[in-house]
């Protein structure tokens, strides 16, 4: 039976106290019934005693202390799951707003899942072709990894973002593939552009999408990402499915977080963040991944804005600490014109060598993708010295560098937005692009692979 209590002592800002409770727990849901037979939702935040301390989801304008009625409805937040969830869109909190009808639960989750056990993880091997090459070629993707994308503000990773859920596959593979969006904070217009996008290209009918808008209370925003992960891990563990969970942008999540901690006079850590920020963000990010004897997975790729393009601000740094790897924006590309502007050189895949190779992708990809990195890494050198000392300071062989170097950034890794490349195509322009250089340099690939490949040209 649940028991209504009018004992609502206090109202500060998003939080309130309701004395003399019983039988409550910790993130328990509750409704607030104001004098009027409006509801209002809110969450056990703290417990002192019998004294609650629950955050509102809405405004506290109107809650009229002494006639207002609180109800403790006796779970925390969770989300109706079933297969009809593919082409819906929902709010932070797992209700429908695309229109559509409500969903009729096949079971309710609570959103709060377990990290996976690590003895029951099975070990990512399978190559995931997003269609990017300068993450397919050189940062590979690997089903089942954890791998975010650092961004800045006003940097596209909105675009990149979409482009990889349309263009996401697993090659090889006869499994159901779906991705899972979460747009955590952002605004109407950018929630606009993922959906109309993902209608546009047809997208959509494997898609399930959360939107968070940046008006929407703090405390959403801290449920939006687990909505989206506990909905990936009912397809991908119960449906056998392989999912793709984008989740962007977790800047905005943190900053709820530290919102939330300082209502409730927490201790602050760095910046301000709560000392629990890196222990939030494993609790999420360690949901993902292969569990042995089952097909389904979850993919993660979480996409945050370093504030500043700081990559030691709190929210990268303990993110890179967490996941494997990290793919970085860089600004000094976006003004150049590269789209999607990916700095391969700081960005890493740590699992990219399990995914790749004869069988997976091609024989020949971790020399082409290791001679690449030198190359071009070379390249930049020289033309940092072209622009201190001058061309005339340069070896011919330093010039052909400098000059690969451009054609790198240009034909390799900008591509645009709409441009789907398969992994061939990606090796393939690999090999256009190290033919400019003399063979005697390509010293990180076997001469077997440079016969088959490198002399090609003339066929």
């Amino acid at each position: 039976m649940i028991r209504e209590y009018k004992t609502i002592s206090e109202v500060a800002g998003p939080l309130m106290l309701v004395k003399g409770v019983e039988g409550v727990g910790y993130d328990e849901l509750g409704e607030i019934e104001l004098p009027n037979g409006d509801i209002r939702h809110c969450k056990v935040l703290e417990l002192n005693g019998t004294n609650a301390l629950v955050q509102l989801f809405e405004s506290s304008a109107g809650i009229n202390l002494a006639e207002s009625k609180v109800r403790f409805l006796g779970h925390g937040t969770e989300l109706a799951v079933s297969m009809d969830m593919l082409g819906r869109v929902f709010d932070g909190m797992g209700n429908p707003i695309d229109g559509g009808p409500e969903i009729i639960p096949e079971a309710m989750r609570d959103i709060n899942g377990l990290p996976m056990n690590p003895a029951a993880r099975d070990y990512p091997s399978e190559f995931i072709q997003t269609g990017v090459s300068a993450i397919d070629g050189l940062n590979t993707l690997v089903r089942g990894q954890k791998l975010p994308i650092f961004s800045g503000s006003g940097l596209p990773h909105a675009d990149l973002a979409a482009q990889i859920a349309r263009q996401a596959k697993v090659l090889n593979s006869e499994g159901n593939f779906a991705v899972v969006f979460a747009a955590i904070g952002i605004t109407y217009e950018e929630a606009d552009f993922f959906i109309s996008d993902f209608r546009r290209t047809g997208a959509i009918d494997r898609t399930v999408l959360f939107m968070n808008l940046a008006n929407d209370p703090a405390v959403e925003r801290i449920s939006t990402p687990r909505m989206a992960l506990t909905a990936a891990e009912y397809l991908a563990f119960d449906k056998h499915m392989h999912v793709l969970v984008i989740l962007t942008d977790i800047t905005n999540y943190a900053e709820a977080l530290r919102e939330i901690s300082a209502a409730r006079k927490e201790v602050p850590g760095r910046r301000g963040y709560p000392g629990y920020l890196y222990t939030d963000l494993a609790t999420m990010y360690e949901r993902a991944g292969r569990k042995k004897g089952i097909d389904g997975s979850i993919t993660l790729i979480p996409i945050l804005t370093m504030p500043e393009d700081d990559k030691t601000h709190p929210i990268p740094d303990l993110t890179g600490y967490i996941t494997e790897g990290q793919i970085i924006l860089s600004r000094e590309l976006y003004r150049k014109g590269i789209k999607p502007p990916i700095d391969v050189l700081p960005s890493l895949s740590r699992l990219k060598d399990k995914g790749i190779g004869k069988g997976k992708t091609r024989e020949d990809h971790a020399d082409t993708m290791n001679q690449l990195f030198a190359a071009y890494a070379r390249g930049k050198e020289c033309k940092e010295l072209m622009s201190i000392l001058g061309e005339a300071a340069l070896s011919d062989v330093d010039k052909q560098y400098a000059k690969f170097a451009d054609a790198f950034e240009e034909k390799y890794v900008s591509q645009g937005y709409e441009t789907n490349r398969a992994i061939e195509e990606t090796l393939d322009i690999g090999w256009e692009l190290l033919r400019q250089m003399p063979r005697a340099e390509l010293k990180r690939i076997r001469d077997e692979y440079l016969e088959k490949y490198y002399d090609r040209e003339g066929e």
